[in-house]
């Protein structure tokens, strides 16, 4: 499993103002990464289904941005910076399952 998503703390996010409901929907678009199983990967199909996953988040992600760009605190961007970073790292660590030419069958 992809770690560096677990980090996030769900619990503790309660939406009050535009700011705190983009960062609620951000963490929930980090719940749904944290279970991202990395080491799952084992055909193309695997890569593909991981590669379309971590790309609809990051197009959320934008999205929820775009959205809240007039009540934009620094915990939005932040949070949003932190989870498109994570996504890249997941990204990489997907293609180099394709470039060392990984069990895909």
């Amino acid at each position: 499993m992809f770690s560096a998503f677990n980090s996030i703390d769900y619990q503790s996010i309660r939406a009050s103002t535009p700011a705190e409901t983009a960062v609620k929907r951000l963490s929930g678009i980090g719940e749904v990464l944290s279970g991202l199983d990395i080491s799952a990967i084992h055909t193309q199909q695997d890569m593909t289904r991981a590669l379309w996953t971590l790309d609809t988040a990051d197009k959320c992600i934008r999205m929820i941005l775009s959205e809240f760009r007039t009540e934009r605190s620094r915990d939005v961007v932040r949070e949003a910076e932190s989870l498109i970073d994570l996504i890249e790292a997941a990204r990489d660590e997907v293609s180099s399952y394709r470039n060392n030419g990984s069990s895909l069958s």
